[in-house]
């Protein structure tokens, strides 16, 4: 007959190689909404880069380019995310295989699962900090957008008034 107090380990250790499975969840839903800005941005970019090429206008091939360049830099920081958020995925499987192997090991490695768990937190916090970035980045470019619209609609406004 098994000892109960074993079964109670070998429960305690599978319910702890679970709880990362929290933090992975978390982290996967990061993913999947850093992947469709990704995508957004650069069909977004795709468009304006098609709108260049037939761009004549001076004035207009600036300010196109001015754009490209910071949908660049939106995508190398949703990137950067991305791989923040690819090794916190990374941390979190390591973290419950480590505390299988430390029961093993009869918890010889003790501070590794803490130290992989605190590892993908961190990688995580990196990630959410970029993402917050870039869409201040994004919120900025559309303010830009909407001001040059209203500013090409509504020419008198731009216009300083003469003396009253």
């Amino acid at each position: 007959m098994a000892d109960p107090l074993q079964l109670s380990t070998h429960y305690t250790v599978v319910s702890a190689m679970i709880t990362p499975a929290f933090f992975l969840t978390a982290t996967a839903s990061l993913l999947v909404s850093s992947n469709n800005r990704l995508a957004r941005v650069v069909d977004r970019m795709r468009q304006q880069l098609a709108t260049l090429e037939d761009t004549v206008d001076e004035r207009a091939r600036d300010y196109l380019e001015a754009r490209i360049i910071l949908h660049r830099r939106r995508v190398r920081l949703i990137l950067t995310c991305l791989q923040l958020l690819y090794g916190a995925m990374t941390a979190f499987v390591a973290t419950s295989l480590s505390i299988g192997i430390d029961q093993f090991t009869d918890y010889r490695i003790t501070g590794v699962p803490t130290a992989l768990a605190m590892c993908g937190v961190l990688l995580v916090l990196a990630a959410s900090i970029n993402l917050g970035r870039e869409a201040r980045m994004s919120v900025s470019m559309l303010d830009a957008e909407v001001k040059r619209e209203f500013d090409r609609d509504n020419p008198r406004k731009n216009k300083p008034s003469g003396p009253a």
